[in-house]
């Protein structure tokens, strides 16, 4: 990463949470609550990836406005949500606060796991934590947390050819102000793959899933991995 300065990430993430619309009421086939691991609407795979038992107990990771983890509460899993943004969450409950089986938690991903002592059948994070924390920190605490057999699932950008490790990520303000900065881990597949079993887990699986057909963006990262 450059020398660019690193913005506090709950201020980085509060700015962020001004610039984001609110998730759909419905989704195309008229669902209320749903799951999705990309940036496109109605595309992908869905919860099934995290391969829950019933009443499960799931890990969300940068949760944001807490949409992923209140479709898996609506499914009898205790869904927990973790964000360093207060103002993510204070969106989170507005919509969701009243939904049993969701818990939000305002607090860094790290330091979460680090002081609580329950086990999760399954973590993931949607464009989340686990893009902007350093793996060789998180990976570990996250293992720690996992029942045996559960799963770790992620999703982000893929990497820019050739700006692999830690990148800088801009998060714009004002037309007069300079955007926050903060840190962001890029690989490519193969790499997570090595430090994922590096760290421990078992069948790691990293593939680009395509953008919808017809257009011409970005696919999704999506990295699956078992403890």
């Amino acid at each position: 990463m450059s020398g660019e300065p690193v913005t506090d990430t709950r201020t980085a993430w509060d700015t962020y949470a001004t610039q984001r619309p609110d998730r759909r009421p419905v989704n195309a086939r008229g669902e209320t609550t749903w799951f999705n691991w990309t940036q496109y609407a109605d595309h992908g795979p869905g919860a099934e990836l995290l391969a829950l038992p019933d009443r499960g107990r799931v890990l969300d990771l940068g949760c944001g406005r807490g949409g992923n983890a209140a479709h898996l509460a609506t499914l009898g899993m205790t869904a927990v949500g973790v964000d360093v943004s207060p103002a993510q969450l204070r969106a989170a409950r507005e919509r969701w606060g009243d939904l049993p089986g969701l818990v939000l938690h305002q607090a860094d991903a790290v330091e979460f796991l680090r002081r609580t002592d329950d086990e999760y059948d399954a973590v993931f994070s949607v464009y989340g934590a686990l893009w902007f924390t350093d793996p060789d920190v998180l990976l570990p605490v996250v293992r720690e947390r996992l029942r045996p057999g559960g799963a770790l699932v992620f999703s982000q950008r893929p990497a820019v050819e050739g700006c692999y490790g830690c990148q800088a990520s801009y998060i714009p303000r004002g037309e007069d102000e300079d955007p926050l900065v903060v840190k962001r881990w890029d690989f490519e597949p193969d790499v997570w793959e090595s430090l994922l079993k590096e760290h421990g887990f078992t069948d790691v699986q990293a593939e680009v899933l395509a953008a919808p057909p017809g257009r011409r963006k970005v696919g999704t990262l999506i990295v699956q991995a078992r403890a």
